[in-house]
């Protein structure tokens, strides 16, 4: 019997896996740059959320905050824009559905359903890109008396909803909640 023959098959064996476990690490370590390449940039998890101090905001006004890249309003609105919100039947809208992310897609387009809920009626935060084109619609206009994108003429009602124009949603409620009576806490 040769040299070759008498081999320790358990040494082959622990050469093939040593080899094998070597490729394996090798192949890791080039593959990880390419894998944590896809993680998000630390400016995008620092924009992930945000908190907008919103004391200062009295019944009737608006604020814009940029959370995203994207401008938010967020309103206080009187009690009559309320009531007034309140009293649109879902048959009359054009798009019945309430596009809020606290809530899920499915829900009416109820005021209630749309606004800060239960006690905050009168709160609403909504992403303020016109569903048409995505255009900054202004606020406090249009035949509504919410806002008006006056790129193609759509008109959204005090509760961010579409009531006239080319646009075929209302505008989107991103996911929001109160830290405390003052302080809104987007994303």
């Amino acid at each position: 019997m040769s040299a070759t023959e008498s081999a320790d098959p358990n040494r082959r064996d622990f050469l093939y896996i040593a080899t094998g476990a070597a490729g394996a690490v090798g192949v890791a370590g080039l593959a990880w740059p390419f894998i944590d390449q896809m993680r998000p940039d630390a400016s995008t998890l620092a924009l992930a959320t945000i908190e907008v101090d919103v004391s200062a905001i009295e019944p009737g006004m608006s604020v814009t905050a940029k959370w995203r890249g994207k401008p938010v309003f967020i309103r206080n609105r009187t009690n009559e824009e309320v009531e007034a919100a309140k009293a649109v039947k879902l048959d009359e809208l054009k798009d019945p559905v309430a596009r809020n992310a606290n809530i899920g897609a499915d829900a009416p387009a109820t005021d209630i359903d749309r606004s800060a809920g239960e006690g905050k009626e009168n709160w609403i935060v909504m992403i303020g890109s016109c569903t048409h084109l995505g255009c900054v619609p202004l606020g406090q206009q249009g035949d509504f008396g919410g806002w008006f994108c006056p790129c193609h003429g759509s008109h959204y009602d005090t509760a961010g909803r579409i009531r006239k124009g080319p646009a075929p949603e209302n505008l989107a409620v991103p996911v929001f909640e109160f830290l405390s009576d003052t302080k809104i806490k987007i994303g």
